[in-house]
C-alpha cells in the first residue's frame, strides 16, 4: 500500500488527503439527510438570524484566516531567501562567521569582516577550475542603496547578461539595481558608511554616472549600485589593484602586491563538481573559509523550522480554543431558535430530522467561514509579505497551498462533527420547556 501511494502524483496525494479530511464531515451529511429535505427550514433560520449568523462567521474566518497567513508566510520567506542565493555559488573569505559573511554578501548586510589579501585572491583566481572570481568591496551607500565595487563579469553574471544600457568603461561610471532609484543618465556621489553614521561628505570629489540599469531580481542587490572595484579602492585611498603601468585598467587580473585586500569572492565554477573540489581546496582555517550560501541557508532554515513547529503548536492550540469556542457559540446560537425546534418535535418532525437542521445550520456557518477564511488567509499573507518585501528587499510571494487547504478542511471537518453536540443537547430538552422559551 505504501509503494501504491509513493506512486502517485503529488497532486494526487494532496487531493486523496483533502478528500480524507473531509469524509467524516460527508459521513455525517449522508448519516443525518438521507431521506430528508431540511434545507428549507436552514434557510429560513440563517435569514431570521442573518447577522448573528453574520458575525459567527466572520469570528471562524478571522481564526482560519490567522493560522493560514503565518503558514503561507513562512513558506513564502523561505523561497524568497533561497532564490536571493541563487547567483552565489560559493563565497571565498577570510576565516570568520560563515552566517555573518553570507548576510554581508546575499542580503548586503552591513558587517565588520577581515579581508582577503591579494595573495589569496590571486591563488583562487588562477585555479583552472574557476570561470569568476569578483572580489567585493562594501562600505559605501547612497540613500538606502548600498554602493558595491566589483567586476564587469559579476554584474553580467547578477543580471543574466540582461542590461538596460551600457556596462561601465571607466571608473566614473556605475550600473544601477533596479530598485535602485536611478535612471540611466543620473550622476550621484557616495556617502562613506551607511545608515544614520553616514558620512555624505567624505567622498565629495567622486562623482558616478549611470550606464546601466539591472533586471529586478527580487534580491537586496536589487536596491544597489555597482561600480568598478577599481573605484572604491581609489576613492578610499588605496592602490587600484593594479601595477603603475597598468593603473587605468578595469577588472582583472589583479596585481597581487597591489591588491588591497577585499571581504569576500564571489566564485562561479565551470562545472558544478568543481564547486565542492574549490571548496576543499580553499578552506583552510588560518588563510581562508570557503562555503555554500545555500548550505548556510539550510542551518538557518532548520532554525526556521524550529520555530514553524512552535508556530504550528501555537497555531494548534489557537484552533483548539476556536472550536471550544464554536461549540460554544453554537450552543448559543441553537438556543435562539429553541422554540422553532421545540414545535418541530412536537408536531411529530423525527429526532433524526431536527438534528438534520440543527447539524445542517452548524455546518453551513462553519464551511461558510472556512472558506471565507481561506480569502482572509490569502489576503493576510499578501499583505505580510508585500511588508516583508519592503523591509528586507527579499522578494516574498505568499501564496495558499495544499498544507493550508488540509488545515482548513481539518478545522472544518473536526468543528462539524462537534456541531452534533447542540442538537443532542436540544433533543434532551422537554418539549414543554422549549415552548415556554
Amino acid at each position: 500500500m505504501r509503494d501504491l501511494w509513493d506512486a502517485l502524483p503529488v497532486l494526487a496525494q494532496d487531493i486523496l488527503v483533502t478528500l480524507g479530511l473531509l469524509a467524516p464531515l460527508a459521513l455525517c451529511a449522508l448519516v443525518l439527510l438521507r431521506g430528508f429535505a431540511p434545507l428549507p427550514l436552514v434557510r429560513a433560520v440563517l435569514w431570521r438570524f442573518r447577522w448573528a449568523n453574520l458575525i459567527f462567521v466572520l469570528l471562524i474566518a478571522v481564526s482560519v484566516g490567522m493560522g493560514i497567513g503565518v503558514i503561507a508566510q513562512e513558506r513564502g520567506l523561505r523561497r524568497g531567501m533561497a532564490s536571493a542565493a541563487d547567483k552565489f555559488d560559493l563565497v571565498i573569505s577570510a576565516p570568520g562567521s560563515e552566517m555573518t559573511m553570507m548576510l554581508a554578501t546575499v542580503f548586503l548586510q552591513p558587517s565588520d569582516v577581515p579581508l582577503l589579501g591579494g595573495a589569496a585572491y590571486d591563488e583562487i583566481a588562477r585555479n583552472e577550475n574557476v570561470d569568476i572570481a569578483a572580489p567585493l568591496a562594501f562600505g559605501d551607500s547612497y540613500g538606502t542603496s548600498p554602493v558595491i565595487g566589483t567586476t564587469a563579469d559579476f554584474v553580467a553574471h547578477l543580471g543574466d547578461g540582461a542590461l538596460e544600457g551600457r556596462m561601465w568603461q571607466s571608473t566614473s561610471e556605475a550600473i544601477a539595481g533596479a530598485a535602485a532609484g536611478l535612471a540611466i543618465g543620473d550622476h550621484f556621489t557616495p556617502a562613506h558608511g551607511t545608515g544614520a553614521g553616514a558620512d555624505d561628505h567624505a567622498h565629495d570629489g567622486a562623482d558616478y554616472v549611470v550606464t546601466g540599469l539591472l533586471p529586478r531580481s527580487g534580491t537586496p542587490w536589487d536596491r544597489a549600485l555597482l561600480i568598478p572595484v577599481e573605484a572604491v579602492w581609489e576613492v578610499h585611498g588605496l592602490a587600484n589593484g593594479h601595477a603603475p603601468e597598468r593603473a587605468a585598467q578595469i577588472g582583472p587580473p589583479f596585481d597581487p602586491d597591489d591588491f588591497p585586500g577585499t571581504p569576500a569572492v564571489i566564485v562561479k565554477s565551470t562545472a558544478l563538481w568543481a564547486n565542492y573540489a574549490l571548496k576543499s581546496e580553499f578552506t583552510r582555517d588560518a588563510e581562508t573559509m570557503a562555503f555554500f550560501p545555500g548550505t548556510v541557508l539550510s542551518e538557518l532554515y532548520r532554525v526556521m523550522g524550529d520555530v514553524r513547529q512552535a508556530m504550528s503548536l501555537m497555531s494548534v492550540a489557537t484552533q483548539i480554543l476556536v472550536a471550544a469556542s464554536v461549540l460554544l457559540g453554537l450552543f448559543i446560537l441553537t438556543r435562539l431558535f429553541q422554540r422553532q425546534t421545540a414545535m418541530l418535535r412536537a408536531l411529530g418532525a423525527p429526532a433524526r430530522f431536527v438534528m438534520a437542521v440543527i447539524w445542517s445550520y452548524g455546518a453551513g456557518l462553519l464551511a461558510a467561514g472556512t472558506v471565507l477564511g481561506l480569502g482572509a488567509g490569502y489576503l493576510a499573507s499578501a499583505v505580510l509579505s508585500r511588508i516583508v518585501t519592503l523591509r528586507t528587499d527579499v522578494l516574498v510571494e505568499a501564496s495558499i497551498g495544499w498544507s493550508e487547504i488540509h488545515l482548513a478542511a481539518a478545522f472544518l471537518a473536526a468543528t462539524s462533527l462537534l456541531s452534533l453536540l447542540p442538537a443532542l443537547v436540544v433533543l434532551r430538552q422537554p418539549i414543554a420547556d422549549g415552548l415556554r422559551a
